[in-house]
Order: C-alpha cells, then sequence, then structure tokens
C-alpha cells in the first residue's frame, strides 16, 4: 500500500502528490515549520492526511524545541500549534488534532514526566494517530461495502483514498472493501478542477489497486447519471456540521443535486473526527479560498488569459437534505442527522481504540 505519511528519525517523509501521476517521490520535511508549508501547498491533503501530519509536525516541532524547562518547552507548542492552525482552514480534523496533542502534552504535564519523557509520548501519540486512521478507515470500509451492490458502478469525486489518509481511504476505502468482499465494482472518477485530484490521484490509486476506473471531466457526471450508468455517489468530507451539512472538495453540492434529481443514493464516506458538532450547520464552515494560479495554470501551462479576475474556492457545502447517509467508522448514521451524528459521536468518544474490535453488519442510526 502506498506510503502517504510516515514518521522517521530525520522527519516526516510524505509522498509530493502535487508531482502525480507522473512522478513519485517521497521528500522529508525536518522542522515543523517545513511539515506546515507541505500542508498549506497540497504536498498532503485530505482532511485525516493533514491531521495526521500536523500531529507528526507539533511532535517534531517539540522534539526539536531547544526549551529548557517543561514551561517553556509548553510555550513553543502554543506557538508550534499556531503556525499549525493557519494552513488549511476547511479541514477539522487538523483541528481535532491539534487539540489532542494539546491534551497529550497536558497530561504529560501532570503527570509530572521529564522533558525528555513528554518528547517521548507526544511522538508516541502522533504515531498512535497515523495507527488509528488506518484502522478506522478499514472499519468505515467494511460498514459502507454492505451498501455498495454487486456489479456497481461507483461515481467518486476528488480523492479520498489512501492519499488523503494514513491508509486504505475513506469513500475509496469503501469502494476497496467491495471489492475485497469478491464484488464486482467499477468506478468513474470525475477529474475534480481545478487541482485535478480525480485525475492525478484517484484514478493512479485505483489503476495500481487493479479496481476498473474511468476518468471523466467534471461536467460530464449529469450525463452519464441521465443514462443509468451509475448506481451510487461516494465522497469523503473536510467537516461535517451537526445537521448533516457535508463541506467538500468544490464541484461536490452539484454532484449530490444531479443524484437527487436522479434518484441515486449519494454517500458520504468520513471518520467521526470530521464531525463538528460545534456547528449547527455548513453555513458556519470556513471556506477556504486558494490561489487563482489552480485555475488559471496546469502546472507551467497558462490556460486562461493573464489577468484574468478568478474565484477559486476549495470547497462548496452540501445540505444534509442531498446526502443519503453517511459512513463512519461507528456505524453508517442516517436523517435526522442531528441525533444520529450526535449518537456516533458520543459513542466514539467513550469506546475502546477500533483495533480491539471487528466490524460486523452495518450499525445504521436514524430513519430506515
Amino acid at each position: 500500500m502506498i506510503k502517504t505519511i510516515e514518521w522517521t528519525d530525520e522527519g516526516i517523509r510524505m509522498i509530493d502528490q502535487r508531482k502525480l501521476p507522473t512522478e513519485e517521490v517521497y521528500p522529508i520535511f525536518r522542522s515543523y515549520r517545513e511539515v506546515a508549508q507541505a500542508i498549506k501547498d497540497m504536498v498532503v491533503r485530505g482532511a485525516p492526511a493533514i491531521g495526521v501530519a500536523a500531529a507528526m509536525g507539533i511532535a517534531l516541532g517539540v522534539r526539536d524545541a531547544r526549551a529548557r524547562t517543561v514551561d517553556e518547552l509548553e510555550r513553543e507548542l502554543e506557538r508550534i500549534c499556531q503556525v499549525m492552525e493557519t494552513t488549511r482552514p476547511t479541514a477539522v480534523n487538523l483541528f481535532w488534532a491539534i487539540e489532542r496533542m494539546k491534551r497529550t502534552f497536558a497530561r504529560a504535564k501532570r503527570d509530572g514526566l521529564s522533558m525528555d519523557e513528554i518528547k517521548r509520548r507526544m511522538i508516541e501519540e502522533a504515531q498512535k494517530m497515523y495507527e488509528e486512521d488506518i484502522q478506522t478507515n478499514r472499519r468505515m470500509g467494511q460498514y459502507g461495502a454492505e451498501l455498495i451492490p454487486d456489479s456497481a458502478t461507483v461515481l467518486t469525486h476528488c480523492n479520498a483514498g489512501t492519499l488523503a489518509t494514513a491508509g486504505y481511504g475513506t469513500a475509496l476505502g469503501v469502494i476497496r472493501a467491495a471489492v475485497e468482499q469478491h464484488k464486482n465494482v467499477r468506478v468513474l472518477a470525475d477529474e475534480t478542477r481545478p487541482f485535478l485530484q480525480g485525475a492525478r490521484l484517484t484514478a493512479w490509486e485505483l489503476m495500481k489497486d487493479g479496481i476498473p476506473v474511468t476518468l471523466i471531466s467534471d461536467n460530464m457526471a449529469g450525463y452519464f447519471m441521465r443514462q443509468g450508468k451509475v448506481d451510487c455517489v461516494i465522497v469523503g468530507a473536510d467537516r461535517i456540521a451537526a445537521n448533516g451539512d457535508v463541506a467538500n472538495k468544490i464541484g461536490t453540492y452539484s454532484l449530490a443535486v444531479l443524484a437527487k434529481e436522479h434518484d441515486i443514493p449519494f454517500y458520504v464516506a468520513a471518520p467521526t473526527s470530521t464531525i463538528d458538532l460545534s456547528l449547527a450547520s455548513g453555513d458556519e464552515i470556513p471556506i477556504e479560498e486558494r490561489s487563482g494560479d489552480e485555475v488559471t495554470r496546469i502546472r507551467d501551462q497558462v490556460i486562461a488569459p493573464e489577468g484574468v479576475e478568478v474565484a477559486n474556492p476549495a470547497f462548496d457545502v452540501t445540505p444534509h437534505r442531498y446526502v443519503t447517509a453517511i459512513i463512519t467508522e461507528r456505524g453508517v448514521a442516517r436523517p435526522p442527522y442531528e441525533e444520529s451524528l450526535r449518537a456516533l459521536v458520543e459513542s466514539s468518544e467513550r469506546a475502546e481504540p477500533l483495533s480491539a474490535h471487528r466490524a460486523s453488519a452495518p450499525h445504521e442510526l436514524g430513519d430506515q
């Protein structure tokens, strides 16, 4: 399996997703600032992967800090976290990871650990988050695979696979799990303008796995739906509000509306760490605006008139009424999402680590 991100003694090793599919390179980022810049520049992207990268970057910064006392180290931790917070505002997993690392430090300090012990504890926590993410995705895949009929054609948008996570994937994890259950599954992958995550990343991942994939441009989805050639849509998420509104890569909302019109199930696959119960609706989700160069250029090739005004929101919000179900590592949530999502988050907070469990039949919450 592809190694999206990895802790090493030299620094954080990540596959440079900007260079795929033509180059497969794994640079090492040797400071927390380099890791933060890698997140901002989309060397690593995808909400779960961003969370793991941030945790490892924080651990790296704490390990290499020049603080002489625990209090000085705590102040340095705050500065490191402030840098991480500025990288990608929409992905809630980033902030979830930051808060988890802060809590880990606070517990270690409260336990009276030495500087070296605290640093080791922080590294262990980041590595634990990496392992947990892979287990989370596999569990999610097993729940979601039950929703995929045999001989299905699945439409997906952006990249929610191994490259967007520590491993296995969210939306693509569901597809992988269905294939592992010996279901005959084909994938339609949207190219996902302007950064082309579907064309560059999703198609590359699926071809490496031997899963049949057909690449289409973003504006072809409605055509294939009307032709009856799409059985369901599965996407990932960067943040899910308490009412089930979903922020995902720009273009997701359009797909959801098309799916509703054609009576096609629209599924979202995301870990419970992506659910933000502090936000009542998607109207409160911050939407990242990225450089216009991503729209006017493909790598170094200019494709638009010089000086044209550009809008480039990286995400849109799909209202919950278009979402058939939300697949998590704790079960499948259905409307009313205010109740089902809260129940899943609460079960996650009080549950044992997923590695201690085996997935059984899907646990569904909400109206059937």
